[in-house]
């Protein structure tokens, strides 16, 4: 009883910060300028504050629900999910959780929720606000939550009630924190939400320990920290290029990595007569130099490619690879995060120039068709002569955004030009 009168009146504090602070921030367009905008309101702890006002740029506190993601088909991302074995391992604990009045969840890196578990009463109350498979929680999507903050932050984060900026949350209490791979890379987050009534010191430990136990499957799953992919090949081959086996970096020819960067583009490979196309097009050059090549490459990467027809016999981590994987799943938000820069910028084998090519047109596409600003603003950083890109931002923007400014003024140097 104690427990929730104390919930009870840090709720009715909230809920007066609320009303008194986010209208003033709406007027001054979501700006730290405006009206005591360098002040964190009494009661709201600072990184909420920051939040409200970062969201305000992108939310409207009254929107009833989370927007649903534009990233495809959720159930095919969730079997997709290195977090979906070890999840489905504590099937049963997340289960008994939920038995107690919580829905849990679980995001991918973008803030997409890719699986649930509630009862039937929670389970309705969490669709109502889109707190569901596709649902999107970053902070440009809904605005401050506890899925966001850990997402920004990278730690455990708790947002009670009148803490998040749309009130059709503010019967919510959610508790949550990132899920990082053996590297360290954060895959997702993990929360366990319910009304803010059931508020309880022990929400989250709870979570911590969950991700604990999830953090240990994952790396029993991935075979430790210096584990990338099976073969320990990494190639980055969008923008600056670099190819590393086992965190050290290799020195390949360019010739070397566009090979490579073909192999992990199309797993199944190639005859050396179409590679040879694909590299060299109608110059004529002897068998032997490409077969000299491919033998360097397949040393330098610890026998990874078959000799007849080549191919990858291990999988190689690609990130050209996994934009085109996530453009297949309209999933804007990972692409437009991979994208440094066009595939191997100076090569101009006819193959690399094709993917170049299929990469960029259906990014920008994807971009163009994407509601979110940031998706504009983000691929804008790598297209700065694309007027289209950065008008589309403009147009997504609103009034007093101060992102409006860096658009304009990119259109402005391409107008200019």
């Amino acid at each position: 009883m104690a427990l929730t009168a104390a919930a009870r009146q840090r709720r009715d504090v909230l809920a007066r910060e609320w009303a008194r602070r986010v209208p003033m921030l709406r007027i001054a367009g979501g700006q730290p300028g405006g009206p005591r905008g360098s002040e964190h309101p009494a009661g709201v702890r600072a990184v909420v504050a920051e939040s409200w006002t970062r969201s305000l740029a992108w939310v409207d506190p009254g929107q009833v629900s989370a927007p649903t993601s534009d990233g495809g088909t959720v159930a095919a991302r969730w079997s997709d999910s290195p977090l979906r074995r070890p999840i489905t391992d504590l099937a049963d604990e997340l289960s008994s959780i939920a038995d107690l009045g919580y829905i849990a969840a679980v995001t991918d890196q973008s803030g997409t929720i890719l699986w649930t578990c509630a009862g039937r009463v929670m389970q309705r109350r969490a669709e109502r606000v889109n707190f569901a498979p596709g649902g999107r929680w970053d902070e440009p999507a809904i605005g401050t939550n506890a899925l966001a903050l850990a997402l920004r932050t990278g730690r455990p984060s708790v947002v009670f009630s009148a803490e998040h900026l749309v009130e059709a949350l503010h019967g919510w209490v959610c508790y949550c924190a990132p899920v990082r791979d053996p590297d360290g890379r954060v895959l997702g987050v993990l929360d366990l939400s319910t009304t803010w009534d059931r508020a309880e010191p022990l929400g989250l430990p709870t979570v911590r320990a969950l991700v604990s136990a999830v953090e240990s499957r994952l790396r029993d799953m991935l075979g430790g920290p210096a584990r990338h992919a099976a073969s320990g090949v990494d190639l980055l081959c969008l923008g600056t290029p670099e190819v590393r086996r086992d965190r050290a970096r290799l020195l390949l020819t360019p010739r070397q990595i566009e090979i490579l960067t073909l192999l992990a583009l199309e797993p199944h490979g190639f005859s050396p007569g179409r590679l040879a196309i694909e590299l060299y097009g109608d110059r004529q050059v002897a068998a032997t130099t490409l077969k000299a090549e491919v033998s360097h490459l397949r040393r330098a990467l610890g026998g990874i490619i078959a000799e007849r027809r080549y191919s990858l016999t291990a999988p190689v981590s690609c990130d050209a690879a996994e934009l085109w994987h996530a453009l297949e799943h309209g999933d804007t938000t990972t692409a437009v995060r991979l994208y440094r820069g066009a595939l191997l910028p100076e090569s101009e084998a006819p193959g690399i120039m094709a993917w170049r090519d299929r990469l960029d047109v259906a990014l920008r596409a994807a971009v163009l068709a994407s509601p979110y600003p940031e998706h504009a603003l983000r691929f804008g950083e790598h297209s700065p002569f694309d007027a289209a890109v950065h008008e589309h931002a403009i147009a997504l923007l609103r009034a007093g955004d101060a992102r409006r400014a860096i658009a304009a003024a990119r259109l402005h140097a391409v107008l200019r030009d």
